[in-house]
């Protein structure tokens, strides 16, 4: 969220016993793989592992390969933020420069896939997760960027979307939080985490059949940026490095970053057993003893 500086899951043991104590893999170290960027954003991972990432202010979409390898995937794109992978390897990227959410097929060809709520501007989308079922939850906070030539805000809040599997329903499913940001959900589709950064809170939600939400809970005290799951049921949460919290809501490890923010974090890789980040100027990774739940 560049603004916050400036303004078949039990084969992985999603249902395995209690987890173990810390995530990081034994002796790793996080090693900055790459560095030269205004503010790294989105990291997200394909079906072969290769990771993409954001560097927002210059309007790129990077990519990491599984060799190690740094390319840029896309410029200008969109002012992109978040990202996420489909099933069939299109690229949903929260397209910022026009407040759209938009699909990017692996040529870099581009669908707008929202561009309102309503008849109205959105605020700018965020983040998002794609659920099992290929349907989309998005949150819409707003964070004024200078390169933006519209009015003021046009929604009456900051809010959570889902669009629905077939792109032809858009509806707003959580209205009651102050600035939502990270999001992500369960491999089985049942529970939806969002970061309330306004409020310095993190949330779980039920997933209805229908794509609503209910049962709102408290997950922790803590909001973030972005985040991501491992396989085990631990959620990761930025902002001063990356905090992890087992599915209880009790921290369990702290991983360091050398940045003053850290925005985002995905597993990726072939195994997806190594964690990266993107954090402010840089782009960095750590081995973990856990897979990803993705």
């Amino acid at each position: 969220m560049f603004g916050v500086i400036l303004s078949a899951v039990i084969g992985l043991g999603w249902a395995a016993g209690a987890p173990q104590q810390g995530v990081i893999a034994e002796g790793a170290k996080v090693r900055k793989l790459a560095d030269g960027f205004l503010f790294t954003e989105g990291p997200a991972v394909d079906a072969a592992g290769n990771v993409f990432f954001t560097d927002q202010p210059n309007d790129r979409i990077m990519k990491w390969s599984t060799d190690g390898r740094l390319s840029t995937f896309m410029q200008p794109s969109g002012r992109a933020n978040g990202l996420y992978f489909d099933r069939n390897g299109n690229l949903l990227a929260c397209a910022d420069e026009r407040n759209q959410l938009w699909s990017i097929d692996p040529s870099g060809k581009v669908t707008v896939l929202v561009k309102d709520y309503q008849g109205k501007l959105l605020n700018g989308p965020n983040d998002l997760w794609i659920a099992p079922d290929e349907g989309v939850y998005f949150t819409d906070p707003l964070y004024w960027r200078p390169y933006w030539d519209r009015g003021p805000m046009e929604q009456d809040g900051q809010h959570v979307y889902y669009l629905s599997p077939d792109r032809k329903r858009l509806v707003r499913v959580a209205d009651d939080l102050r600035q939502p940001n990270g999001i992500i959900g369960t491999p089985d589709g049942r529970t939806l985490y969002v970061a309330d950064i306004g409020a310095r809170k993190t949330y779980a939600y039920q997933i209805e059949s229908d794509g609503t939400l209910s049962n709102k809970r408290l997950f922790c005290e803590l909001g973030s940026d972005g985040m991501t799951l491992d396989a085990e049921g631990n959620v990761y949460l930025t902002g001063k490095g990356v905090t992890v919290f087992d599915r209880t809501g009790r921290q369990i490890d702290h991983v360091d970053v050398d940045q003053p923010w850290t925005a985002n974090v995905c597993f990726g890789g072939k195994d997806r057993s190594t964690l990266f980040i993107t954090a402010g100027t840089g782009f960095y990774a750590v081995q973990t003893r856990v897979r990803g739940a993705f």
